[in-house]
């Protein structure tokens, strides 16, 4: 009892750095030292890592601890340096890849219907982007393919009775698309949506919604 009450308290402490340096970030502290931005940056996915690690050790959770590490790896080479999009990029495609998988170990049944407005979505998306893209539209049309997928994938793992939070998982994968799209149309076609920090706080709204559905059912 004692060993779990520790548990509990070490996981909401968790989440309260993560929040914490979540709102130094979004706040510009450290703005123009790019150390700071990073590692301010970084301390929310270490903190969901963590929660995650502590919380469950099956299949499941260790595949969704996979897409956060990618997805930290992302984080860090789009803040280093806009040079480094591509390969940022490249490391946020695995991390779907990994998500892919996390919810495919939950079920493999296909659940075509679901696909439908995950793919009209991309679909769109792409059309707009597309006049812009130029050489990065290959790269661009594999990334909106793969994170689709992601979305689709998490949809079919909602009526599952083996994750106790699995609605999260569908709520985190749709963050996470908006905020990758709208950070496309940002890059690509200068169109901002929001406040400056709309971008990062889905995306961080979406990373905590897939790392908080590795709870299984009682």
């Amino acid at each position: 009892m004692a060993t779990t009450a520790r548990s509990h308290s070490v996981q909401h402490a968790l989440l309260i750095i993560g929040l914490i340096s979540a709102l130094l970030f979004i706040g510009e502290v450290g703005k123009a030292f790019v150390a700071v931005r990073v590692i301010l940056k970084s301390v929310p996915l270490l903190c969901l890592m963590a929660w995650v690690r502590l919380t469950a050790r099956d299949r499941y959770a260790n595949l969704i601890l996979a897409g956060l590490i990618f997805s930290l790896a992302g984080d860090i080479l789009l803040e280093i340096s806009a040079d480094l999009f591509v390969p940022g990029l490249i490391a946020f495609l695995i991390g779907h890849v990994w998500y892919i998988a996390a919810f495919w170990s939950v079920t493999r049944e296909l659940r075509w219907s679901r696909v439908l407005p995950f793919a009209a979505w991309v679909v769109l998306a792409y059309l707009l982007l597309f006049p812009s893209l130029k050489g990065m539209a290959v790269p661009v049309a594999a990334y909106v393919i793969v994170i689709g997928s992601m979305m689709w994938r998490s949809s079919a793992i909602v009526d599952s009775p083996v994750l106790r939070w699995q609605w999260l998982a569908l709520i985190g994968a749709i963050l996470f698309g908006l905020s990758d799209t709208l950070l496309a149309f940002k890059k690509f076609n200068d169109v901002t949506i929001g406040p400056h920090f709309t971008v990062i706080v889905l995306y961080w709204l979406g990373q905590l919604g897939l790392a908080l559905s590795v709870q299984r059912s009682k």
